[in-house]
């Protein structure tokens, strides 16, 4: 077995290799933790993934601190479900700052000019990967049209969609299982490879549960009350923790699920950053490393420098982007804790995968809501005319991913060096 230290310079490792979205940060870690260094069985791995499937927030964190947790107890989970994290927190503050002060310099302007049409090929590409996956039914392609239509043009509030979609695949399993049939994580186990083995996990019980629970939602709550008790209800960074706090509720079916519920609220309703903002962040957040979800801390960030209240813009935009990334991710911590003495049990259940399906289905509906939005926002801005630069670097942008398949980082170069080159052409 791995000693602590081992497994520590593991995780950090991880937190600054971890591209290429959930898919590629679990293949990361299968590869390691599993064919090479064996610390995990591969069948114990697909059971800890199909449970962090079944959790609302980011899968692959979760399921690094769910196997931190199986190494080391609640250290290992801690250090592991941390270091995933911090090396992009760090780096996309960074990067939110250098996009709010330098947003007026012509060349940087003209750079995030060229992200715009990249978001636009990667929500797309988005869209049609996630429903090859998803759509295996008639009733869910149904259940996608339907999630689509609800939300564009019935305004119905996402988080109603995805209660709902739980509900019917839930109930469906049991009365046609081929219309809702069970998820099966990413992939069936092979035979299992020798794995270390490891000591016996805790029972649950309920003084555990209680334990972990008061302790958890402390955590999560008293930066929330001090910012409010400080700055008052009404101030920016608290309205920022109420509102993702309820956020890290339903990100159930990765970040590109809950991100047409935060475009919603946090632009249209709240008014913290404008769609092309928005756009820039994803673009941002998905050149670092860790869980996409990241690009909530950029709409915190944003969203502080723009309405400071009585602090100055960096204040207030720190504080936005520290309490927002504190209350996504604080959550995911109590999900695993609370449920991992339970992975053997969950990872058979079928209606649970069900359910998780039918939401699954139901986002793909969704993001295309996104993909719309954004995309008229990008092309059609408020300056008036229609950006036929925009329009056609984002057609080869997604020709580039679905034909060729170019990975979203080159392209995202490409098209960010295309913005700038065009800018200096005087074009």
């Amino acid at each position: 077995m791995p000693t602590f230290a081992q497994a520590l310079r593991y995780w950090l490792k991880l937190g600054f290799i971890s591209f290429g979205g959930p898919a590629g940060q679990i293949a990361i870690m299968h590869k390691e933790l599993v064919d090479k260094r064996r610390w995990i069985s591969d069948g114990h791995f697909l059971h800890a993934l199909n449970f962090c499937m079944l959790l609302p927030g980011p899968e692959a964190q979760q399921l690094a601190t769910y196997l931190g947790w199986r190494l080391h107890g609640a250290r290992g989970g801690i250090a592991a479900g941390a270091l995933f994290v911090l090396p992009s927190m760090f780096i996309l503050f960074g990067l939110s700052w250098l996009y709010m002060a330098g947003g007026h310099l012509p060349w940087l302007a003209a750079v995030f000019h060229g992200l715009l049409a990249a978001v636009i090929a990667v929500v797309a590409e988005a869209v049609l990967r996630i429903g090859r996956k998803a759509l295996k039914s008639p009733t869910l392609w149904g259940m996608a049209v339907a999630s689509f239509t609800a939300i564009h043009f019935f305004h119905v509030s996402f988080v109603f969609i995805i209660l709902a979609a739980a509900l019917l695949g839930f109930i469906g399993n049991r009365l046609d299982p081929r219309q809702f049939p069970a998820g099966k994580g990413h992939g069936a186990a092979r035979d299992d490879v020798t794995a270390l083995d490891l000591p016996p996990a805790p029972q649950a019980s309920w003084s555990r549960s209680l334990l972990i629970t008061a302790l958890c939602l402390t955590l999560w709550w008293l930066p929330v009350f001090a910012l409010a008790s400080w700055l008052g209800w009404g101030s920016t960074p608290a309205q920022q923790g109420l509102f993702f706090s309820k956020a890290s509720l339903v990100t159930f079916g990765g970040a590109y699920a809950v991100l047409p519920y935060v475009a919603q609220q946090a632009v249209e309703v709240h008014g913290w950053l404008s769609h092309p903002q928005m756009m820039s962040g994803l673009a941002l957040a998905e050149t670092t490393p860790g869980p996409l979800i990241m690009v909530l801390q950029f709409v915190g960030f944003v969203g502080g420098w723009q309405h400071p209240g009585v602090l100055s813009p960096p204040a207030a935009a720190a504080l936005g982007a520290a309490i927002t990334t504190w209350v996504t991710f604080l959550p995911c911590f109590l999900f695993v804790f609370l449920g991992a003495p339970h992975v053997e049990r969950l990872g058979e259940q079928p209606r649970f995968g069900a359910a998780l399906t039918a939401i699954t289905a139901a986002v793909v509906g969704v993001i295309l809501n996104l993909g719309v939005h954004f995309t008229r926002n990008a092309l059609w801005p408020a300056a008036g005319g229609f950006d036929v630069f925009a329009a056609v670097l984002a057609v080869a942008a997604f020709a580039a991913m679905q034909r060729f398949k170019v990975g979203i980082i080159p392209v995202i170069a490409a098209c960010a060096l295309l913005g700038l080159l065009k800018q200096l052409a005087g074009l």
